[in-house]
């Protein structure tokens, strides 16, 4: 949720907690976790189509929101049950120059199981028989309003209610080489941490001036900016609404830079025991210990 200069306390984040059960909450700029279960149950699309941004500003600035203890309690994704995950393949231009792959002229879009999202801090899952597990840090854009058949660009700014970050995870074998589509090497269990923020838009302002950085084992991996993507974000959400519904929840992975094992000298794929973390100008940094499944 957004701040403003006139209110320190103005929640600037979403997220869900879980503890013993699970409580939607907001972040403030000092970095409290107020409750936000008197409001709604959990922060998803029906949530997000409905207002809820509103309604829990009116609800924090009306001092009702009780504060929660952060310890102890599981980040959970900052966004429940998205009901899609529409990525958008090779859109950085010197990561489609390190697989070798020719500038695409459309987006390459592929989806994911909507059941690979996880928390942010969670274990991700090696798979079983993998041997070339791979990462990417992604700008998530989280749908706010229906969008369907959008004239132009311009229209993308009023569907979309916020941005996170997407570690989105692969494994390159399964991807490229046991299918034509790339669907098994990018739906496994876990594959999808995000989080740990959902960022209002009009916090994060031009999503096309964002750092994105991702560190492996402590040595840093990829290092690139929003504005070097070949097909921006808000051509991207109008190009998907003329072929897909997108439907408040909804994410859209936007595509990495250069960076991931494939690309890389000796291709050093990740391994169980492994650790990564990346991270994003204004959307904090997630950070993932890789387990064998």
């Amino acid at each position: 949720m957004a701040s403003m200069t006139s209110d320190p306390l103005w929640a600037r984040e979403l997220l869900s907690e879980t503890a013993t059960r699970r409580r939607p909450a907001v972040r403030t700029d000092d970095g409290r976790l107020l409750d936000l279960s008197a409001v709604t149950a959990d922060v998803d699309g029906s949530f997000l189509g409905s207002g809820g941004i509103d309604l829990a500003r009116a609800a924090l600035d009306a001092g009702a929101l009780p504060e929660l203890d952060p310890d102890h309690l599981r980040i959970g994704a900052p966004v429940a049950r998205p009901g899609a995950i529409v990525c958008v393949g090779l859109n950085h231009r010197d990561h489609a120059s390190e697989t070798g792959v020719a500038i695409p002229e459309r987006p390459a879009v592929f989806l994911k199981d909507p059941g690979t999202v996880a928390g942010p801090h969670d274990e991700v899952l090696v798979p079983c028989g993998s041997v070339k597990t791979d990462r990417e840090v992604e700008l998530a854009v989280v749908i706010g309003r229906r969008a369907r058949h959008l004239e132009c660009p311009d229209g993308a700014a009023e569907v979309i209610a916020g941005y996170a970050v997407s570690p989105d995870v692969s494994e390159r074998e399964f991807q490229l080489e046991y299918s034509p589509q790339w669907d098994l090497g990018k739906s496994c269990e876990t594959f999808n941490p995000l989080g740990p923020w959902l960022v209002t838009a009009d916090e994060i302002g031009d999503p096309q001036d964002l750092e994105l950085r991702l560190s492996v084992n402590g040595v840093k991996r990829q290092h690139g900016r929003t504005h070097d993507m070949i097909f921006p974000v808000h051509q991207v959400v109008a190009h998907l609404s003329r072929y897909l519904v997108l439907e408040p929840g909804d994410l859209i992975n936007t595509g990495t830079p250069a960076g991931v094992a494939l690309g890389l000298p000796g291709t050093p794929y990740l391994r169980a025991g492994g650790t990564v973390e990346p991270e994003i100008d204004g959307l904090g940094g997630p950070d993932q210990t890789f387990g064998r499944a």
